[in-house]
Parts: structure tokens; sequence; C-alpha cells
């Protein structure tokens, strides 16, 4: 009789530790499990510890939905990186103000020279055509017409990406309630991020450039915001895309780890940080104040940084400080990363978040020198343009090794 209990339990183990490992145990109920012997229950009752770090099949999508879940928001999160990109060459080719009319759902092209000539005369109704580019001709009006349509195509393709996917993972049932909660947020952020686009643009059409020394902008204040949003949203897209693609691995450590987890998490704010504050040299063309370094114009701190009244709008209105600020956040940001990977030497790391450090490290110091090329060369468009990108390679570089460390437990002894 025990021979046969003990038989019994060896075919069922297989079948149940199969079954906690794809998620499935907790969902079946224990009262309709008839458990026919006291071996049996011995045996269900073994893998009970197991079932506490696993979910309902409802509750957790499988592990090929996840796959195409991770996919998707991968592939909207490139998509959101390419944005990035597109803007910023769209401002170093001043073709952001190109279009002075907006529509949610697209513009049509112009598709005949009358069609082109009726959109250049609207143009040149606005302060920059007046002030900055007045004797244009018509193909160079198509250039930076085509650069300012190219980026904002490019973000209602990011919108359709988005929510077609979405619409059919939602409707076979690969969401679960916090997902469909993330998605709703993500969604609605794609939609505020083009509104706030054009209330950019618009801030650059105001008939507000009176003075001798205005050039006609967007206000640095809605451009820093615009790209804040959309390094949010591209954060998000790639946090959730590296949980379903490559979860983190479940560590106990030491208090150490432990800080060195947390100083992490601080890198990739300081290096947000630093990206915004990015914006606000681009937004009042700071790159071009002083280019020169280590100083500027052969002192640490430029003579002119306190100018302005009230003292606290020097930080985002006046040029001179504006550079020296990012300058100095760079300076640290590289600091701080070196040090994250002088202290990831000294304690145990998965062999994921051991690349993620020196690669973090490497994109650090990258990043630093393409940021004193553009400086030096007076901002040309390639190394401006790779400088923005470079910046948010780095913070996917922070964020890969804060996603590789997450799952880091401290279980004291």
């Amino acid at each position: 009789m025990l021979e046969n209990q003990n038989s019994l339990c060896n075919q069922v183990r297989p079948y149940l530790k199969n079954a906690i490992q794809r998620n499935y145990v907790a969902a079946v109920k224990p009262s309709r499990i008839q458990l026919k012997c006291s071996a049996f229950s011995k045996c269900f009752k073994s893998f009970q510890p197991l079932t506490r770090f696993v979910t309902t099949a409802a509750e957790v999508p499988t592990i090929q939905q996840s796959k195409w879940i991770g996919r998707w928001l991968g592939t909207c999160a490139g998509m959101c990186f390419g944005a990035v990109v597109i803007g910023g060459l769209t401002r170093l080719t001043e073709s952001g103000l190109s279009m002075v009319e907006w529509s949610a759902f697209g513009e049509r092209p112009p598709m005949s020279r009358e069609d082109w000539e009726r959109e250049f005369e609207k143009y040149k109704q606005f302060p920059e055509y007046k002030q900055l580019k007045k004797g244009i001709s018509l193909e160079e009006f198509k250039f930076i017409w085509h650069m300012e349509y190219g980026h904002r195509m490019w973000g209602r393709l990011i919108g359709a990406m988005f929510v077609i996917p979405a619409a059919i993972f939602w409707k076979k049932g690969y969401f679960n309630s916090a997902l469909k909660k993330r998605v709703l947020i993500y969604g609605t952020l794609i939609g505020c991020q083009g509104l706030l686009g054009w209330y950019m643009v618009k801030s650059g059409l105001e008939d507000r450039f009176h003075g001798e020394a205005d050039v006609p902008r967007v206000s640095q204040y809605r451009l820093a915001s615009h790209l804040g949003s959309a390094f949010v949203l591209y954060s998000l897209f790639l946090w959730t895309s590296l949980h379903h693609l490559v979860p983190a691995k479940v560590m106990e450590v030491s208090k150490g780890a432990i800080k060195f987890k947390r100083l992490v998490h601080f890198s990739k704010g300081i290096v947000f940080l630093t990206a915004i504050s990015g914006a606000f040299v681009a937004g009042l063309d700071a790159g071009l104040v002083y280019n020169s370094y280590p100083l500027m114009a052969g002192r640490f701190l430029p003579q002119e940084w306190l100018a302005l009244t009230p003292k606290i709008r020097n930080f985002t209105e006046n040029p001179s400080t504006v550079q020296f600020d990012h300058r100095t956040l760079g300076h640290f940001t590289v600091l701080l990363l070196s040090s994250v990977w002088l202290l990831s030497r000294r304690i145990v790391l998965p062999p994921r978040a051991r690349y993620a450090a020196n690669a973090l490290a490497a994109m650090a110091w990258m990043q630093a020198s393409l940021g004193i090329a553009t400086l030096l060369f007076y901002v040309p468009t390639p190394l401006a343009s790779s400088h923005q990108a470079g910046s948010l390679v780095l913070l996917s570089t922070a964020l890969w090794l804060s996603h590789e460390l997450k799952n880091m437990k401290y279980i004291p002894k």
C-alpha cells in the first residue's frame, strides 16, 4: 500500500511542478483537488512555498503572450527614439515653425505648385519669415516644411503603432489589470505629447519678438517639457518591454548591493536632469555662446552669469548660465556614472547587470566627448544630433542596469 502511494506521488510530482512553473497552480482551487491519499497530500504541500511567488493564469499573460507584449512595447520605444532624433534634426535645421497650422488627424501635403504657393504665403505672415528667413525660395521652404511634416507624421505613426496592437491584445485577453492601467496611461501620454508639441510650436508663431536681439523661436520651457515628456514615454515603453522580454533575476544580496541599487536609481534621475538642461541649451541657442573648453572665455564662471533679475531667471533664461549649468551637470554625470562602474566591480552582480554597468560607464564618457566636440565645432548638425541621441542612449543604459537590479532583495541573516 505504501509503495503504491509513493509511486502515485512520484508520478504526480513532475506535473504539479510544471503547473506551478507555468503559473497555473494558484488558479486551481484546492477544494477541487481530490486528494485520494496522504502521500499525494504531502506531495502537494511540499510545493506550497512556491505558490507564494506565482499568480493566477488570469492575472499573468502566458510566456508567449508576454513576449509579444514586450516586442510591441519595444517597437514603440524604438519609434519614440526615432521621434526624438527627427525632432532634434527639425530643430537644428530651423524647420519647426514652417507649418503654421495643426490638425489632430494629420495634414495633407501640398500636391501642386499652387498648393505650395498658398502654404508659403501662410508662412510669410509669421515672425520667423519676417525677421529671420525673409527672401528664402520656395524650394528652401519645401525642405523645412517636409522636415516638420515628417516629424508630425512620425508622431501619428507612433500613435497608430500603439493603439492598434493594444486594442487587439486587449480583446484577446493578453493584459492583466495592472497592464491595462499602464496601457491607458501610455495612450494618454501619447495624446498629450501631440498636443504639447503644437503648444510648443505655437509659442514660436506668436508676435512677441520685437527687440533687436530677439530671434523667433519656440519657448525653451515648452521645448524642455516636450522633450522631457518624450523621454518619460520612451522610458516607460522600454522599462515595460524589458520586464516582458528579459525578466530580471531574483537575488539575495548584501546591504552594500542594496546601496548600489539606490545609487543606480539616483543616477537615472541625474541623467534625465542633464538631458532636460540640454533642452534649455537648445531652446536658447546657448551652445553658440562660449565655444571653448574647459573654461568659458578664460573663466570658470561666465562674467554675465547673474545678469538677469530676479536672479533665478538666469538658470532658465540666460544663455551663458544655461550653458554653464549644462556643463556642470555633464561633469557631475560622468563622475557619478564612473563611480557606479567602480562600485560595480566590488559587488556580486548577474552577468547582464555587469554588462550594463560597463556599457553605462563607456556611454557616459562617449556622451561627454560628443558634447565637448559639439561645443568646440560650433554646433554642427551631425554632432549636435548625435549628442541628443546619445543622451537617450545613456538613459536607456541606466534603465537597463536598474532593471537588472530591481529584484535584488536583502534578507537579514
